[in-house]
């Protein structure tokens, strides 16, 4: 069970707590606009608010956390943008993964990390290489992702296997497609939640949210508080979950 305080000092118990909790952080850039300052300040702004969360999460006793960080699509950002969400992410590894470590925290990253800068993949191998025996809760960097391009990449991989006569057509099944996935190794997300006000899932974990709860919040990523996200948790407690059944 999942037990916290809400705004009124009154405990409140969750029946069903998510196992696995996804994020799409939107709303990085407007943010920092409506107080006349560049993108990359709202950038580090939602570097903070994604400390903060990851701090809540584990205290509250979530198995798995999963934040969409950088798409594959966000390549077509300007250069001084993709530069700057580079250094942000390589100054987040080297100033929190220490802690992060004696946490238990294991860290995953699910993407290609290939064609990131030189630093940037350091700085991300590092993390991986740290954190590897951590069996505590699970912090899931999406990076250099899309949906998409994962399903497309798991096909091929699979249709090479079939070639050598590890499996035949007939014992490809979801499981199989599964093990072929980043998240061969995670539960599917119980709730994804996504900051701004947009609804869509923009190529983010397409075969895995599908039986997933979705919550689209009217506010920007670094405006997403301890407080909302319990606020949220306790609207996913709500609902009923039948999977296509009745």
């Amino acid at each position: 069970m999942l037990s916290f305080f809400n705004k009124k000092d009154e405990e409140v118990t969750l029946s069903k707590p998510p196992v696995h909790v996804a994020f799409i952080m939107d709303g990085n850039g407007r943010w920092a606009k409506k107080r006349g300052m560049p993108r990359l300040f709202g950038h580090n702004a939602g570097m903070e608010t994604i400390k903060r969360i990851v701090k809540e999460s584990q205290r509250l006793g979530i198995q798995y956390i999963t934040f969409y960080a950088f798409s594959t699509e966000n390549w077509k950002r300007p250069v001084d943008e993709v530069e700057g969400l580079m250094q942000i992410l390589v100054k987040f590894i080297r100033s929190e993964i220490d802690e992060i470590h004696e946490n238990n925290v294991k860290v995953n990253i699910l993407g290609d990390i290939d064609r990131l800068p030189a630093a940037a993949k350091e700085a991300v191998c590092y993390a991986l290489d740290k954190t590897a025996a951590n069996d505590g809760m699970n912090f899931n960097i999406a990076l250099n992702y899309g949906a998409r391009n994962e399903i497309v990449r798991a096909v091929k991989s699979i249709s090479e296997a079939v070639k050598r006569g590890e499996y035949s057509s007939d014992a490809i099944d979801e499981t199989l497609i599964e093990q072929y996935l980043y998240t061969k190794d995670f539960p599917d997300p119980d709730l994804m939640i996504r900051t701004s006000g947009e609804k869509r899932l923009s190529n983010f974990l397409l075969w895995q949210l599908a039986y997933s709860e979705f919550l689209f919040l009217d506010l920007y990523w670094p405006d997403f508080s301890e407080a909302v996200y319990r606020n949220a948790l306790l609207e996913y407690d709500q609902r009923n979950r039948r999977f296509g059944a009745l």
